[in-house]
C-alpha cells in the first residue's frame, strides 16, 4: 500500500524518467480507418464510398467516425498506461487506424498485449539511415563500438575492388573531414594519375588506383574517349561496391531537393583499392580481370570484393571449378585473401549461379526491411497503390490528369512512342501545364531505352505538377525498383490497378466523333512516397538472386559443396555513383544511386570480412568465411524461417520457404561473426582434396591449374573441411567428417542434428569439450531412408556452454543405388 504514498514530486520525476527512455511507437489498431471503413462498428454508418464520389473528409459521418476512432485510441493509452508518463503524437484515422506514441520500450511490451492492438513497431524512420543496411545489421551498436567506433572500423585493413573503377572525389571517398590516414607499409599498390587533371587518383583513402583494358583493347572493345584510360568510373557501379564496403560514415544522400538519409560502408575505415577492368558498353574480358586480380594479390590487399563473374564457361575445361578466373582466384586464397564474389542474377532459377568454387565465399542477395510504397488517390475515391520516390502534390487539392497520347502538338510523332513521355518536344504545353501527366510503362524501360529519370524530366520542362506511369502488361516477376524523382511521380505496377486508372480516365474524359479530347475532367492527387517502411518480413532472398545446387562441370552435374555460402543484403542499396556514369539510366549525372543485385551483397560481405579481419588478424580465409557463415541466421526478423521470393502465375511474385539453395548457410549476422566460438578451418592442400576427389575432373588439368600433384587423403569431397555438409549422390548409408578449432576459452559442446524424415542423420560425438586452440574431429552419418527424388535439408547444431551456437547446414539428394 506504500505506492499509493508516493508524493507528487515523485510521480513527476518517475514521468521524467521513463519519457528520459522513451522511444517513438507506431500502433496499428483493429478495425478499419475511414478510407475503407464499411458500416457497422458501434452504430456508424459506412464512410468509405463505392461510386465515383470522392470522401467528404468534412461530412458529419466522417467527422464523428474519425472522433470515435481518437476517442478509442485515448482510451486504450488512458487504460493502460499511467497518465503523465506517455505522449501520444498522432492518431492515424483516414488511411490507417492507429497513433504515433512516444513512451518507454516497458510501456510498448504493456501496449502490445492490449485489446484491440495489432502491432507495436519502433518507429525507426526517426533516425532513418541510408545505405540503411548498416543499421539492419546491427553495426553501429553491435560490432563498431568493439573497434573503437565506426572511426576505427576496418583500420588499416585493404579492400581490392576488381570492378568499373572509382569517382575518387565523391564524399564517400573523402579525406578532409577524416583522421588523416598513415600509410599501410605491407600495401604496394601503385595510384595512376588522371591524365585529364594531372592529379593522383588516390588520397590516403583511396590507396591504389589502377586500371587493365589491354585485353578490351585487343578486342577493339574499347574506347578512351568513353571508357577512360584511366581508373576513372565511367559505369557507377564501382563506385557503388566501393562506398558499400567501406564508404566513410554518415555521408548525406541528397537528390532531387531532398535528404535520404545517411550513407556508410560496412567498415567505414578500411583502405580501398581499385582495380579497373570493367568497362562502361561492354563489361570486361577475363584476361583484364585475371590481371587486375593477380595484381591485387601481388599489391598485397587483405580482402577481394568481386561483383564480377565470367558470363560463360571457357570452352576449354570441364569443370566449374578450374578455369584462368577460378584457379586465379585459388592462389589469391592460398596467398591469404579472402574472396567475396557475388552468387550471380540468374535467379530465382536452380543452378543459376556463376561462382562455384569452395576457396571463395559466394553471396547471394536478399531484400532487407526498407520499403518504398506510394499512392495515387483518384476522383472517384479509388486509392491505387504503387511505388513512386517522390514528394506529395499539395495536400488537401486534386490535380486534372491528362494522357500523354491525348496533348500531342501533332499527331505524327506517334513514331516516338509518345506514351513513354521521353521527349518534352512532343507535347503541348499549354495542355499539360498545371496537370498531371499519364504515361505508360513499356518494354522500353525494361530494355532501358526509357528511364523514370526522363519521364519526370520531360513532365516538369512541360509544367506538368506530376506523372503517374501505367503498366499496361508486363512478364510475372519483372523486378520494379522506386527511383527518387524531383516532383510528384508513381509507377502502378498492377495491371488491374492500371486498368481501374485507364477506366476512371476514359469515363471521365469526353471526346468528338474524331477521338479528340472536348474536355478534361479525370482528377487525382499522389501521395507522398520519400519516407521508407520497415517491414519485419525481412531478410527475403530477392527473386534475381542466383540459385543452388552448384554445379561441378559444365553439364550441369551437381556438386557435393553447397553454393551459394551466404545471403546478404542486395535490394535497393543507396551508395555512392559517379555522375559520368551510364549503367543505369535513371541515375545518369547523379552523386548517389539505390540499385540491386548480387553485386552489392558481396560488398557487404567483403565490409563484414575487413571487420572480422581487423579482430582476428591472422585469421585464414577459410576461418573468416567459417565465421560468418556458422553464425549467420535461417529466421527474419519475426522469428520465422527465411523466405524467397519467387515468380508467380497469377501475380508479379510470391514468397516459398526458403531453403540453403537460397541461401546457403543464413543471412549475415556480423556482430556473432566476431565471437563465433569455433571455426572450420581448410588450406591449399583441402581445396586441392576436394578438386582430386570430385569425380569427372582430369588429374592433368589439376596439375595445369594449381601445379600440384593430387592427393586423394580426403576420400570424398563432402568430406572437404567446409561449414556445410552436401552429398548429391547419397546411397545406402554414408559418413562425413568435420574439424573444428575452438577460438575462444574451453567450452563443452552439446552436439544436436536433425533432417527430414526420409533420411536418417546422426552425429558422433554426441558432446566434445575444447580447449583455447584445440581441434577435434566430429562425423556426421546420412543413411537413406525412403527415395524422394528431390533434395533434402537438416542441420547440425553445436550448442557451447558459454553460448556460443554453432550451425551447419546439411544437404542431400537420396538415391537406391
Amino acid at each position: 500500500m506504500r505506492v499509493l504514498e508516493l508524493g507528487c514530486t515523485t510521480l513527476i520525476l518517475l514521468a521524467l524518467f521513463i519519457i528520459g527512455r522513451a522511444e517513438v511507437y507506431i500502433v496499428t489498431m483493429e478495425g478499419e480507418p475511414i478510407i475503407s471503413y464499411k458500416g457497422g462498428e458501434n452504430g456508424f454508418e459506412a464512410t468509405a464510398v463505392e461510386s465515383d464520389e470522392k470522401i467528404d473528409t468534412t461530412s458529419e459521418l466522417v467527422t464523428s467516425y474519425a472522433r470515435h476512432l481518437e476517442n478509442r485510441h485515448d482510451m486504450l493509452l488512458g487504460m493502460l498506461l499511467e497518465r503523465g508518463t506517455y505522449k501520444k503524437l498522432y492518431s492515424y484515422k483516414h488511411l490507417v487506424n492507429g497513433f504515433a506514441v512516444h513512451m518507454s520500450p516497458e510501456q510498448a511490451e504493456t501496449l502490445r498485449r492490449g485489446p484491440g492492438v495489432k502491432s507495436v513497431e519502433r518507429d525507426w524512420k526517426v533516425r532513418r539511415l541510408t545505405t540503411h543496411t548498416p543499421q539492419f545489421l546491427g553495426l553501429p551498436t553491435g560490432v563498431w563500438p568493439t573497434g573503437g567506433g565506426f572511426d576505427r572500423a576496418g583500420e588499416n585493413i585493404v579492400i581490392g575492388f576488381v570492378d568499373s573503377g572509382i569517382y575518387p572525389h565523391h564524399p564517400s571517398f573523402a579525406t578532409h573531414n577524416t583522421e588523416p590516414y598513415g600509410p599501410v607499409p605491407r600495401y604496394r599498390g601503385k595510384c595512376e594519375v588522371d591524365p585529364d587533371s594531372k592529379r593522383s587518383f588516390c588520397n590516403g583513402k583511396i590507396i591504389g588506383a589502377q586500371h587493365f583494358a589491354e585485353a578490351a583493347k585487343a578486342a577493339g572493345a574499347f574506347n578512351p574517349s568513353i571508357d577512360f584510360a584511366s581508373p576513372l568510373d565511367g559505369d557507377g557501379h564501382g563506385s557503388h561496391t566501393a562506398a558499400i564496403a567501406a564508404g566513410n560514415n554518415g555521408i548525406p544522400v541528397r537528390m532531387h531537393g531532398y535528404e535520404f538519409g545517411k550513407a556508410s560502408g560496412m567498415a567505414p575505415r578500411a583502405r580501398i583499392a581499385v582495380y579497373k577492368a570493367l568497362y562502361r558498353l561492354f563489361g570486361g574480358f577475363v584476361a583484364d580481370v585475371v590481371a587486375a586480380i593477380d595484381q591485387a594479390v601481388h599489391d598485397g590487399v587483405d580482402i577481394l570484393s568481386l561483383s564480377v563473374g565470367p558470363n560463360s564457361p571457357p570452352a576449354t575445361t570441364k569443370t566449374t571449378f578450374l578455369n584462368p578466373f577460378d584457379a586465379t582466384l585459388l592462389a589469391a586464397v592460398k596467398a591469404g585473401i579472402f574472396v567475396a564474389q557475388a552468387a550471380g542474377n540468374g535467379g530465382p532459377f536452380p543452378k543459376t549461379l556463376v561462382s562455384y568454387s569452395p576457396w571463395i565465399a559466394t553471396v547471394a542477395a536478399a531484400v532487407d526491411d526498407r520499403r518504398y510504397k506510394n499512392h495515387l488517390t483518384l476522383g472517384n475515391g479509388k486509392l491505387l497503390p504503387g511505388i513512386g520516390l517522390s514528394p506529395s502534390t499539395h495536400l488537401n487539392e486534386t490535380f486534372t490528369m491528362v494522357a500523354a497520347n491525348d496533348v500531342l502538338l501533332d499527331s505524327s510523332v506517334m513514331k516516338y512512342s509518345p506514351s513513354d513521355c521521353q521527349r518534352p518536344e512532343v507535347f503541348d504545353k499549354k495542355l499539360v501545364e498545371g496537370k498531371i501527366l499519364l504515361c505508360g510503362y513499356s518494354f522500353n524501360f525494361v530494355v532501358g531505352t526509357a528511364s523514370i529519370k526522363k519521364v519526370w524530366e520531360t513532365a516538369k520542362s512541360v509544367g506538368a505538377v506530376g506523372f503517374v506511369l501505367a503498366v499496361e502488361n508486363v512478364s510475372p516477376g519483372t523486378k520494379f525498383d522506386p527511383v527518387p524523382v524531383g516532383i510528384p511521380g508513381i509507377l502502378i505496377t498492377d495491371v488491374t490497378k492500371s486498368q481501374d486508372l485507364i477506366e476512371y480516365y476514359n469515363i471521365s474524359t469526353s471526346r468528338d466523333w474524331t477521338g479528340r479530347v472536348k474536355s478534361f475532367k479525370a482528377i487525382g492527387s499522389i501521395g507522398d512516397g520519400l519516407m521508407p517502411i520497415l517491414h519485419k518480413s525481412a531478410p527475403q532472398v530477392a527473386i534475381f538472386s542466383a540459385r543452388g545446387p552448384n554445379t561441378k562441370d559444365f553439364s550441369f552435374q551437381d556438386a557435393d559443396l553447397l553454393k551459394p555460402d551466404i545471403l546478404a543484403p542486395g535490394a535497393l542499396i543507396w551508395a555512392a555513383w559517379s555522375p559520368n556514369g551510364t549503367d543505369e539510366p535513371n541515375y545518369i549525372g547523379e552523386g548517389f544511386a539505390m540499385i540491386s543485385g548480387t553485386s552489392m551483397a558481396a560488398p557487404h560481405i567483403a565490409g563484414i570480412a575487413a571487420l572480422v579481419k581487423q579482430k582476428h588478424p591472422r585469421w585464414s580465409p577459410a576461418a573468416i568465411k567459417s565465421a560468418l557463415m556458422t553464425t549467420s541466421t535461417t529466421l527474419d526478423r519475426a522469428g520465422r524461417p527465411l523466405q524467397a521470393q519467387q515468380y508467380s502465375e497469377t501475380e508479379a511474385m510470391k514468397l516459398v520457404t526458403a531453403t540453403p539453395f537460397d541461401y546457403g548457410s543464413g543471412h549475415v549476422n556480423p556482430r556473432a561473426a566476431l565471437d563465433p566460438g569455433l571455426i572450420f578451418d581448410a588450406g591449399y592442400e583441402d581445396y586441392l582434396g576436394f578438386l582430386c576427389t570430385t569425380p569427372g575432373i582430369d588429374v592433368h588439368e589439376i596439375r595445369n591449374y594449381t601445379n600440384s600433384p593430387c592427393n586423394y587423403t580426403m576420400g570424398h569431397p563432402s568430406n572437404f573441411n567446409t561449414p556445410s555438409i552436401t552429398i548429391s549422390h547419397l546411397v545406402g548409408t554414408q559418413s562425413v567428417t568435420r574439424t573444428v578449432t575452438n577460438i575462444a576459452e574451453e567450452e563443452t559442446y552439446v552436439m544436436t542434428a536433425r533432417m527430414d524424415p526420409s533420411i536418417a542423420i546422426e552425429v558422433n560425438p554426441p558432446a566434445m569439450t575444447l580447449r583455447p586452440g584445440a581441434s577435434r574431429k566430429f562425423s556426421v552419418t546420412l543413411t537413406v531412408r525412403s527415395v524422394a527424388g528431390t533434395y533434402k535439408f537438416g542441420q547440425v547444431l553445436m550448442k557451447g556452454s558459454r553460448g556460443h551456437k554453432v550451425r551447419v547446414p546439411v544437404v542431400a539428394l537420396a538415391h537406391w543405388r
